[in-house]
């Protein structure tokens, strides 16, 4: 008897300690592993012989979290050490030149490339961590806020974008809430459901910085 109620007491203990352990994980760049040193991260952008440049953002800084958006639409949010907002932009114009750059705006700056728009910022939670967000066109084109954008770049530039009548369109649909406005580390939008729902889920993968220990 006593074997049979030890044993419904420990079920109930792993019932609940399941239930508390549910849910995702906030990303936090406490999780950054040790990053190589500078000089080889930059010597990777500089000898990279085509690569573009978000395959080597890719390669290089850690995936501190993914972006899950609208229409099956996702960005990549990485974070580094290594470098600053201004020593990131320096560095990715010199290994590719972007088609369109910002002006610096609250400390954030917007790259745009062929097919990708490239956010550098501060990390809110340490300032002496850059995060760098890499969006494709489908991404931002279905889940930004045109006035965030309209930050950094004109409305006819974004219209020569997305549509000629882009901008417009997705301030209707921002009225009801829901727009992205760039990446924080709590970052929550509007689940049409008169509540608010995460749509940011934890990136999986460990670092994939060049480096001989790279990945361990």
């Amino acid at each position: 008897m006593k074997y049979w109620l030890a044993g419904i007491c420990l079920c109930f203990v792993l019932i609940l300690a399941g239930c508390g352990s549910s849910g995702d994980q906030s990303a936090s760049v406490s999780d950054i592993p040790d990053e190589p040193d500078k000089e080889t991260v930059t010597s990777e952008f500089e000898n990279s012989a085509g690569e573009s440049i978000e395959t080597l953002i890719d390669n290089n800084f850690y995936l501190l979290d993914v972006v899950s958006g609208d229409r099956s639409t996702s960005a990549n949010v990485y974070a580094t050490r290594l470098y600053s907002v201004d020593e990131l932009e320096e560095l990715f114009k010199q290994t590719e030149g972007p088609d369109e750059i910002s002006d610096k705006k609250n400390g954030q700056q917007i790259m745009i490339y062929d097919d990708v728009f490239i956010t550098l910022k501060p990390s809110e939670e340490d300032d002496d961590v850059t995060l760098i967000e890499v969006a494709d066109r489908n991404f931002v084109r279905e889940n930004y806020s045109p006035n965030y954008l309209n930050t950094f770049f004109t409305f006819a530039l974004l219209n020569s974008l997305f549509g000629s009548n882009w901008s417009q369109t997705r301030m209707d649909t921002c009225q009801n809430g829901g727009c992205y406005g760039g990446y924080t580390s709590t970052y929550r939008s509007d689940d049409g459901s008169g509540g608010t729902g995460s749509t940011v889920r934890r990136g999986t993968s460990s670092y994939r910085g060049g480096g001989p220990d790279a990945g361990k």
